[in-house]
Parts: structure tokens; C-alpha cells; sequence
């Protein structure tokens, strides 16, 4: 820590007056993609899609989708019947089929993709039956829910040739385009360490959700609930609270950390998965028979940089990734960006020199003003402002990720989360949950695409 409360540079800039506060204008940023637009889409462009899974997340994306030109939802399913009359009601058209049996969905000629809101361990085989189906398939996040299912999904969509996105909808929103273009500028310099969280403090936020009153054997299938996974008596928690259970989640790894990421992947360009992975933490508060912690802290190790999530279902900290670079430092915060720039100019040592003797200071000022003969630019050069930015009132990412996918269903050209992107961003979840579950660091191995022990 310097003696000094001022640099030599801000010497310099008091004796000239130009030392002054700097304010940052906070910049609205304005939706870029076709749901921005104003022009309708003809008929024949329109794209019929149809929801598999309509409970929480399912219900949010029918909702979004009335907000996306040229698309129409023409049938719904679910395991549970009242959530055929949740999924009617968001898009507003109690005339849209509904079924429990998503098969009979994917054999009907009039819908062009599907939309799997589903438990993560049923995605495998509802995304492979829709991919030889000759749907294209957004799929909600995670992915997979353990790394052989991502590779075989993969394939599924490599060989049917389908158009596929997976649900981490922050790589569509605005505000991480914009944190894109900053990083690509090379404003941040070098950015060796990423660290982001994403804390909740609600019994919501961490799972636990109502069971409504009139959940039965009779109204949930549970048979093709549990699908592939141990065969168990009816459980309505079980089915209400899936996140909380091994057998059909990924905890927080892949509620939380799989969009954190998502976004870290789309704004840095890496789209591969970490060398290595080392989880802590601990099951603290919410001991109701779950088996996922409600807080898990992991350190990434990837070529050229290392990265530090944490989810805490025990404090309200928000959304928040943070770069920082050698040459300034980028802070996402739920809905806002904001840039500050880090004064990399050349200044003389003012911290070690104060244990010389007053001879050896001064000789070693006079020769580094020799060897810096910047005065005039020290001078004339303003500091250079940050930047701050945010997303408009009403914004939703969530509509500019769908509407980033069916414009590819349309055009065939890439959507901005494919197959690839989406599995490596699981990739990321298994490695945290594979680590915290074996008390051991989790290591890729590339060659096997297995997750092995340190």
C-alpha cells in the first residue's frame, strides 16, 4: 500500500486542474433480434411447435413464446394432468391439445420442433425420439443429466440433422452481447480469473415447492416419471421437487451453475470443458431428505484462465460473473454491465523507495522522468471513463433466446447455444457435482469423455 494518499500522476494532474470526478451515464441498451421487430411473419414461415413439459419453466416459456413472431403452440404434454390446464392457460387458447404420452406428439406431421421442459434424467430419451422424429429440438438447460447422455444427444442431432438449442437463454440476452463485444475488444487485457455466484435465500429458490392438493397416482403418471431410474413407490415430493434428488437432477450444478457457465463460455469464446474441477460445501439448512448441497463453491481449471462459482440456497446475493483483466475489470449484476478501466500508464515506485535515504529517492525520480519523458501526455490525457449499462423495462431473454432458435429452424443457419455448446456447459455441472460427491478433484479426460478422479 502506498504512503502517499495521491499517485505522482494525480500530482500531476492537480497541478494542472485536470483532476476532476467522472460520472458514468447509464446506457439502455435496445433489443436487437427479430423479436424487436415490428414486421409480421407470413403465414407460411410460421413454425407450429409443441411443449413437452409444462410445470414451472414449461408455463414460462409458452408465455415467452406469444412474444415470438411466426411461431404457434399446437399441442402441450405433461405427466400431470392439471398442468395441461397451466399450459392452455399461458398461451391463451384452452383449445390446444394435451397429453401425457409425448410420442403421440412427435407423430404428428404438423409439428415442426419441440420444446423438452422436462426433468433433466428424461431428456435423453425424449430429445433422441424427437431428433428421429424430424423435430428440431430446443431443450431446456442442463442438457444432459450425466455426461454419457450429452455425447448421445450429440449424436442424436448430428445424425437426424437437426436444428438444436439448449435453454441457458443468457447467450441470447443483449446484455451479454454487449459484455461479448467488451471483452473481444481487449479492453479487459488479459483475463486470467473469472469468478461468479448466483445465491438464493428462499425455501422457492431452493425447491421447495407445494404439492397441490389434488396430486394422485391418478393424475401423475408416475411410471413414465421415473422413466430409467429406480422403480419406487408414488412420491409426490419426488416428483414436486425433483432438483432435490440424484435420481432425476443435477442440484444446483444444474439449475445455477450450468447458465453461469453458459454465459462465461458464450462471452470469452471458450466452448470446451475445464481441465479439472474441485468442489466444497455442505447441506446446511434445508435438511428435508434431499441430496444435493444448498451451498457448493467450485474452482475450474481451464488452459488459460481459472474460474470460481458459488450457489448458496442461504443468503440473497443475486446473479452476478466478474472478469478481471490486466487491463480493467467487467462486472455483470443481474440486469446490468458495467466496465472500469484500470490506469496502466507508467508511474514511479512509491511504495519501497520510502525506506531509502532522501539521495537515492531522488536520483531514482530524476532517472525514471528520464526514462519516461510523458509529462505533456500525463497532462493532456483524461482519465478514461467506465461504462454502465442495462437491459429496458420488460425486457426478456427468454424471448430472444427462443426467437434466436426458430429463426434457425427457419434459415438452418446456427443458433447461438448448439448441441456441442450446451453439452460442455453440462459438462461443467457433472465435473462440480462428480468432485463434491467423491471429496476428490474431478479431472476430464478428453480422450475416454469421462469424468475420472485427481
Amino acid at each position: 500500500m502506498s504512503k502517499n494518499p495521491l499517485s505522482r500522476r494525480q500530482f500531476i494532474h492537480l497541478g494542472t486542474g485536470a483532476l476532476a470526478a467522472t460520472t458514468v451515464a447509464k446506457t439502455i441498451l435496445q433489443p436487437h433480434l427479430l423479436s424487436a421487430a415490428t414486421r409480421p411473419v407470413a403465414p407460411s414461415d410460421t413454425i407450429r411447435f409443441a411443449s413437452i413439459g409444462t410445470g414451472i419453466r414449461g408455463c414460462e416459456h409458452l408465455e415467452a413464446s406469444l412474444s415470438v413472431p411466426g411461431v404457434k403452440c399446437v399441442a402441450v404434454c405433461d405427466l400431470y394432468d392439471s398442468r395441461h390446464i397451466a399450459a392452455q392457460e399461458a398461451v391463451k387458447d384452452p383449445s390446444v391439445p394435451a397429453t401425457r404420452d409425448y410420442r403421440s406428439i412427435l407423430d404428428r406431421k404438423d409439428v415442426d420442433s419441440v420444446l423438452i421442459a422436462t426433468m433433466d434424467h428424461n431428456h435423453r430419451r425424449i430429445f433422441e425420439d424427437a431428433c428421429a422424429a424430424g423435430k428440431d429440438v430446443y431443450c431446456e438447460k442442463p442438457m444432459s443429466h450425466n455426461v454419457e447422455d450429452g455425447f448421445a444427444m450429440v449424436e442424436a442431432a448430428r445424425k437426424n440433422g437437426r436444428m438444436v438449442c439448449i435453454g441457458s437463454q443468457r447467450v441470447s440476452s443483449i446484455l451479454y452481447a454487449k459484455a461479448k463485444e467488451i471483452y473481444n475488444s481487449g479492453k479487459l487485457g488479459e483475463v486470467f480469473s473469472i469468478n461468479a455466484y448466483w445465491d438464493r435465500n428462499s425455501p422457492s429458490g431452493a425447491w421447495v415447492y407445494p404439492v397441490p392438493p389434488d396430486a394422485s397416482v391418478s393424475t401423475i403418471d408416475w411410471t413414465a416419471f421415473l422413466g430409467d431410474a429406480p422403480k419406487i413407490p408414488f412420491d409426490p415430493i419426488r416428483f414436486f421437487r425433483w432438483r432435490c434428488y440424484k435420481d432425476y437432477g443435477e442440484g444446483l450444478g444444474g439449475d445455477l451453475f450450468v447458465h453461469l457457465l453458459s454465459g462465461i463460455q458464450f462471452i470469452t469464446g471458450i466452448n470446451a470443458p475445464a481441465i479439472r474441477a474441485q468442489s466444497s460445501g455442505g447441506l446446511f439448512h434445508f435438511k428435508d431428505g434431499r441430496e444435493f448441497p444448498d451451498l457448493i463453491e467450485t474452482l475450474y481449471d481451464y488452459p488459460n484462465c481459472r474460474v470460481t462459482l458459488r450457489c448458496n440456497l442461504n443468503n440473497d446475493g443475486g446473479e452476478f460473473i466478474g472478469f478481471y483483466g490486466t487491463k480493467g475489470t467487467m462486472i455483470i449484476k443481474d440486469s446490468t454491465l458495467s466496465y472500469k478501466p484500470q490506469d496502466t500508464r507508467p508511474e514511479p515506485e512509491g511504495y519501497s523507495v520510502g525506506g531509502w535515504p532522501k539521495a537515492l529517492r531522488e536520483q531514482y525520480l530524476k532517472q525514471w522522468a528520464l526514462d519516461h519523458p510523458e509529462h505533456a501526455e500525463l497532462v493532456s490525457k483524461t482519465e478514461e471513463a467506465g461504462e454502465f449499462y442495462t437491459v429496458p423495462p420488460g425486457y426478456s431473454d427468454t424471448v430472444d433466446h427462443q426467437t434466436n432458435f426458430y429463426n434457425a429452424v427457419r434459415t438452418r443457419k446456427p443458433v447461438a447455444e448448439n448441441e456441442i455448446f450446451g453439452n460442455n456447459a453440462a459438462i461443467g455441472c457433472h465435473l462440480a457435482n462428480f468432485s463434491y460427491f467423491n471429496n476428490d478433484v474431478a479431472v476430464w479426460d478428453e480422450k475416454s469423455r469421462k469424468i475420472v478422479k485427481g
